[in-house]
C-alpha cells in the first residue's frame, strides 16, 4: 500500500469515530418497514420524493426555495446525492462550508418536514465530472468501486467525514433522514465485500435507518437484494422513455417501467424513476420536458403505483439545476442540467409540476394506499381498456388503474367497468384518452363521508371546522360520476356548474361534465356537511394544500403556496403570484394575510374566503455595454510553472511519449492547462504531432515560438480495450524559417479539460482516462523536450476548487471583481485567450423573486467558446456554434445589486468582431412571501 493510502486509512478511521449527538428522548423516532411501506413510530409513510442536487445550485439561500417548491407539490421527501469531489480538492482536505454546507441543507429539510434519502455514494454518477469522484482519486492505485486498498482508504476518509453529519439528521434522532443509499447503480464488476464494508461504515457511524440501494442497467436485478452485500430495501431505477429528447413522441422504448418487487419482506422501491432526460442529441431541454411530460407521467407513474404497489419513490430529477464551474461530465451534458424537470433550471414551475402535484396530493392524502395487495379488477366492456386493482386488506378500499390496453393507445375509448366494490356491484362509465391513465377509488372513508366509487380522480380532501372539503377532477370535457353513501337522503345544493343529483338505496349519485370548477354542498343524511368541488386537470392544479397546527387548509389561485399558519382567526400565507387575480382559502379563519400584508376578503357561498392579489411589478433590466478587454498571451507569466517529469502513472492508459504529462498527475484537475516544452532546434523540423485527451467537445491549441500553429479536437478514449493508441491527434506544420539550428525553441500548448469520465462500468479504463497531453513528437528533431505545466489551483475558499481552471487570467484573478488593466476591445477575435468585462447594476422590484439569465445572440459559428464569470462565479461555458444552449441562468445569491460580468474567450481561429451581443433576460417574476431575494 502506498504511503498516501496508509495516511487516508488513518485519517478516515479517526473521522469515522466522530461522536454522533443524540437527540432528546422526546424527539427520537423509530423507523421500520414491512413488505408494504416504511413506518415511523408505527405510522405508515408514503415516501413520494424528488431528486435535488445542492451542488448544482451555488446559492444556499435558494436551497430552501427549491425544497419549499418540492414540498408544496405534495412530495413528502427529497433524495440527495452528496458529491465527494465537490468537497475534496485534494487527499485529506475536506470543506463543508458555504455552498458546500450539507449540515445546513439537512437542517432545512428537517425544518420543512421533508424526509431525506441520503445518497453519499461514494460513486453517484449524476452526469457530473468523475461521477462524483474527486479527480485526485485517478492517481490512487487500485480499482475504484472495489475492495482494493487504495480506493478503500480513500472512500473510508470521505464517509468518515460525511456519515456523522447524516447520522445526526436521521429521523431516529429527530431529523429528516429516513433512508441511507449505499453506492449507486452498482451492477457491473461488483464486489460484495465492498458493499458490506460500506454498510459497516454506516452502522459504525450511527446510521440506524434502513439501508437501501438502486439497482439498474445491465446487472441482475437480484443484486443486493439477497446474499453477500445485500441491503435491507433494494430498489429499481427505471427510465422507460430513454433519453430520446429529439423524438418526444417516443413512448416507452425501454418498456412499461413497472418497478419490480425485489424482496418479499421489504417495500417496493422506485429508487430513481424517470422524471426528465439527459439531452444526448442536443435537442434542448424543452424537448426533454415534452418527452417526459404530463401524458407520460399519467400513464407510467400511475401504472407503476398500481401494478407494483410501490410506496417508496425517487423521481429523477425534480429540479435539475446548473452544472456550473467544471461540474459537468463531458460525455452527456452541457452547463445546463435542467433535465426537462418539473422545476426548471431557473426555478420556474411547469405543467409537469402540476401533474406531480395532482398525483402527489392523492398519494399522500389517501392513507389506505400505503398498504395494498393485488385484488380482482373490474372487467371493462371494451377489451381496448385495461384495468388493474389493488386493495387495502384492512379497510377494503380499492384502487383501480384504468388505461388503454396498449401502452400508448390511439383515440379515446368510452366503456363501462363491471366493478364489485366493497359497497356493491356497479356499472361504472369511464373514458380513457390514448395517453392517459386514471386511478379510481372505491370503498373509501373520505373524511366523514363514504365514497362508494367515482370515475373522477381524487386530488385531496380536508376537514375544515367540521366540514369535509374535497377536490375531484378529470380531463376537460369528459363525463364524470361520483357515488356517496348516506343513511337517508341528504340535501344537495349545486353552488356552481351543472351537476345532476339522484338518490336511491342509500347512494347519492352525482353526474357532471368536467369543465371549469363545479361546487356541490351536501348536508344531512347522517353525516357531517361536505363541499365537493369537481374540476378539470387545470383547475385542480390551482389548488394548494398546506398543513397547520390547527389542521390542513386549501388555497386556490396563487402560483405557489409555501407555508400557512393560523394565528387566531387570521390565516397567514407565504405565497407567490405570477399574475394578478383571485385568491380563495378554505380554512377556519375570518381574515387573510399574504406575505405579511392583509388581504381584504369576503365570505362566499362555499364557506371560503375570497380576495384578490396584485400582479408582479414590471422588471427593467440594463443593457450590457461599455465592454473592456484584456489579452492573455500564450503561456503568459513566469510564475506557477511546475516541471513535468513523471515517468509512471496509475492510469491503465499509458502515455505515447514520456514524460507523463497528464494534468491530474500534477494536481491540476479542472479547466484549462498550459504546457510549455523547450528544446534545441535543428531547423529541419517539419511537423509537430500532438495527442491530447480532453473529453467530448474539448479542443487544444498549439504555438511554436509564439506563432500559432492551429487547433484540434481532443480525444475521447473508449470505455474498454483496445485503448486508442492515437487519441486526439493533430499534425501541425512548422512554418519554414521559424526555427533556427542551435537556437532554443518553445512549444506552447493550451489543453481544455471538459471534465472527467464517470465510472459507470466500475472499470478504471473509463474512470482513469487521463486529461491533458498524451504525447508530443516533433518530426525532424531528436532533441529532448523539457516540459513544464501550469493549471488550476484550489485557492478559492468561497467558490471551491471546481470554479476555475488554469488560465493565466484565472490564476491572476481577472475573473474576480476589482482587477485592473482593462482596455478598449480590439474588434477582432484572435486565436488563444482574450478577456472581456463589463459591469451592471440591478434595480429589481422588492418583495419579488426575479430569476435572470444571460442570453448569447451570436448564431454565427466562429470557432470560440466563452467561460462566463459573474462576480467571480463560473456560471457556465458557451460553445459558439455547438450545442443548443444560449441562455445561462444567473441565480440569486450569485447576483448582487452591483455586478461584474467577465468572459474568458478561447478562440481557435481568427474572426472579425468581438463575441456577439449578449443580454440579460427575465426567466421568471413572482411576488413572493419567501425570502428568495438577492
Amino acid at each position: 500500500m502506498r504511503l498516501l493510502a496508509v495516511v487516508l486509512v488513518l485519517l478516515g478511521s479517526l473521522a469515522a469515530t466522530t461522536p454522533v449527538v443524540a437527540a432528546p428522548a422526546d424527539e427520537r423516532h423509530v423507523v421500520s418497514y414491512d413488505r408494504y411501506s416504511l413506518t415511523v413510530d408505527g405510522e405508515r409513510v408514503m415516501l413520494w420524493s424528488g431528486e435535488f442536487h445542492y451542488f448544482r445550485l451555488p446559492s444556499p439561500e435558494l436551497w430552501r426555495d427549491v425544497l419549499e417548491k418540492i414540498r408544496a407539490a405534495g412530495f413528502t421527501g427529497v433524495s440527495l446525492y452528496f458529491h465527494w469531489g465537490y468537497h475534496s480538492p485534494s487527499p485529506g482536505v475536506y470543506d463543508f462550508t458555504g455552498v458546500r454546507d450539507v449540515d445546513r441543507l439537512l437542517r432545512m429539510a428537517d425544518e420543512l418536514g421533508l424526509y431525506v434519502v441520503a445518497r453519499p455514494g461514494p460513486y453517484i454518477n449524476a452526469e457530473t465530472s468523475g461521477g462524483g469522484f474527486p479527480a485526485w482519486l485517478k492517481t490512487v492505485e487500485g480499482r475504484a468501486r472495489s475492495s482494493d486498498p487504495g480506493y478503500t482508504a480513500a472512500y473510508t476518509e470521505w464517509l468518515g467525514h460525511l456519515n456523522p453529519i447524516i447520522a445526526r439528521h436521521q429521523v431516529s434522532r429527530g431529523g429528516s433522514v429516513i433512508a441511507y443509499n449505499v453506492e449507486n447503480e452498482y451492477a457491473v464488476n461488483v464486489d460484495p465485500a465492498y458493499m458490506e464494508n460500506l454498510q459497516r461504515l454506516a452502522r459504525d457511524a450511527g446510521i440506524d435507518v434502513p439501508i437501501v440501494h438502486n439497482n439498474c442497467c445491465g446487472g441482475s436485478l437480484a443484486n443486493w437484494s439477497s446474499g453477500r452485500g445485500a441491503v435491507q430495501i433494494p430498489g429499481v431505477d427505471d427510465y422507460p422513455q430513454s433519453f430520446q429528447c429529439h423524438n418526444p413522441d417516443a413512448w416507452g422504448p425501454w418498456g412499461d417501467g413497472v418497478t419490480r418487487r425485489l424482496r418479499d419482506d421489504a417495500p417496493v422501491y422506485a429508487a430513481e424513476y424517470q422524471a426528465g432526460a439527459i439531452d444526448l442529441n442536443d435537442a434542448g431541454y424543452d424537448r426533454c420536458r415534452e418527452l417526459t411530460g404530463p401524458s407520460y407521467m399519467k400513464v407510467f407513474y400511475k401504472n407503476n403505483a398500481i401494478s407494483s404497489g410501490a410506496t417508496m419513490y425517487g423521481y429523477y430529477m425534480t429540479f435539475g439545476g446548473t452544472s456550473w464551474g467544471w461540474l459537468p461530465q463531458p460525455n452527456d451534458v452541457y452547463t445546463s442540467y435542467d433535465y426537462g424537470s418539473a422545476i426548471t433550471e431557473s426555478r420556474q414551475l411547469t405543467a409537469k409540476y402540476d401533474e406531480f402535484k395532482r398525483q402527489g396530493y392523492f398519494m399522500t392524502s389517501v392513507a389506505p394506499l400505503t398498504k395494498t395487495d393485488e385484488a380482482t379488477a373490474p372487467v371493462p366492456a371494451d377489451p381496448a381498456v385495461l384495468a388493474r386493482t389493488r386493495a387495502n386488506p384492512d379497510t377494503g378500499t380499492q384502487f383501480t388503474l384504468v388505461r388503454q390496453a396498449e401502452l400508448a393507445g390511439a383515440a379515446d375509448v368510452s366503456t363501462t367497468l363491471d366493478w364489485s366494490t366493497p359497497d356493491g356491484r356497479y356499472q361504472v362509465p369511464v373514458r380513457v384518452n390514448g395517453r392517459d391513465a386514471k386511478i379510481l377509488v372505491a370503498g373509501y372513508d373520505l373524511g366523514g363521508q363514504r365514497l362508494v366509487w367515482s370515475s373522477s380522480e381524487i386530488l385531496t380532501h380536508v376537514d375544515v371546522s367540521g366540514r369535509d372539503v374535497a377536490v375531484l377532477y378529470g380531463r376537460a370535457g369528459e363525463q364524470g360520476s361520483t357515488v356517496l353513501r348516506y343513511d337517508s337522503a341528504p340535501t344537495v345544493k349545486v353552488l356552481d356548474g351543472e351537476v345532476r343529483a339522484s338518490f336511491a338505496s342509500g347512494d347519492l349519485r352525482l353526474d357532471y361534465t368536467h369543465t371549469g370548477l363545479s361546487r356541490v354542498l351536501v348536508t344531512g343524511g347522517g353525516r357531517q356537511p361536505m363541499l365537493l368541488m369537481l374540476g378539470t386537470d387545470e383547475t385542480a392544479a390551482r389548488f394548494w394544500r398546506q398543513d397547520t397546527a390547527a389542521g390542513p387548509v386549501l388555497v386556490r389561485g396563487t402560483s405557489l403556496v409555501r407555508s400557512a399558519e393560523l394565528k387566531g382567526d387570521r390565516l397567514a400565507l407565504r405565497a407567490d403570484t405570477d399574475r394578478g387575480g383571485e385568491i380563495e382559502v378554505f380554512a377556519p379563519a375570518r381574515h387573510l394575510s399574504v406575505g405579511g400584508r392583509p388581504v381584504p376578503v369576503r365570505r362566499t357561498s362555499s364557506g371560503s374566503l375570497l380576495g384578490s392579489l396584485p400582479a408582479p411589478e414590471q422588471v427593467r433590466l440594463p443593457e450590457l455595454t461599455d465592454w473592456r478587454y484584456r489579452p492573455e498571451a500564450p503561456g503568459q507569466g513566469e510564475s506557477g510553472w511546475t516541471t513535468a517529469d513523471k515517468t509512471t502513472t496509475a492510469s491503465p492508459i499509458k502515455p505515447k511519449t514520456l514524460p507523463v504529462l497528464y494534468a491530474d498527475e500534477y494536481g491540476h484537475h479542472n479547466g484549462h492547462v498550459w504546457y510549455r516544452g523547450r528544446f534545441t532546434a535543428t531547423g529541419a523540423e517539419k511537423t509537430v504531432t500532438v495527442n491530447a485527451i480532453t473529453g467530448r467537445r474539448g479542443t487544444y491549441q498549439v504555438w511554436l515560438n509564439g506563432r500559432y500553429l492551429g487547433s484540434a479536437a481532443g480525444g475521447v478514449q473508449a470505455d474498454s480495450e483496445p485503448v486508442n493508441p492515437d487519441p486526439g491527434r493533430g499534425d501541425f506544420a512548422v512554418p519554414e524559417g521559424l526555427l533556427v539550428d542551435g537556437q532554443p525553441a518553445t512549444l506552447t500548448v493550451l489543453v481544455g479539460n471538459m471534465g472527467h469520465n464517470d465510472d459507470w462500468t466500475a472499470d478504471d479504463v473509463r474512470h482513469k482516462q487521463p486529461r491533458g497531453l498524451f504525447g508530443v513528437v516533433v518530426e525532424g528533431s531528436t532533441a529532448p523536450i523539457s516540459w513544464q505545466i501550469r493549471g488550476s489551483r484550489p485557492t478559492d475558499g468561497e467558490r471551491g476548487p471546481m470554479n476555475t481552471g488554469g488560465l493565466y487570467g484565472e490564476r491572476a484573478g481577472w475573473h474576480l471583481p476589482g482587477s485592473g488593466g482593462w482596455q478598449r476591445p480590439p474588434g477582432t477575435l484572435t486565436p488563444g485567450v482574450s478577456w472581456y468585462r463589463t459591469t451592471f447594476a440591478l434595480d429589481l422590484p422588492r418583495g419579488h423573486d426575479v430569476s435572470l439569465g444571460l442570453r448569447f445572440e451570436d448564431t454565427t459559428a466562429r470557432g470560440y467558446r466563452v467561460l462566463v464569470f459573474v462576480n467571480g462565479w463560473n456560471m457556465g461555458q458557451y460553445l459558439n456554434g455547438i450545442g443548443p444552449q444560449r441562455d445561462f441562468v444567473l441565480p440569486n445569491g450569485v447576483l448582487r445589486d452591483h455586478n461584474t460580468l467577465t468572459f474568458a474567450v478561447i478562440a481557435t481561429e481568427a474572426a472579425q468582431g468581438d463575441p456577439g451581443k449578449v443580454s440579460l433576460v427575465t426567466l421568471g417574476n413572482h411576488r413572493t412571501g419567501a425570502a428568495a431575494g438577492r
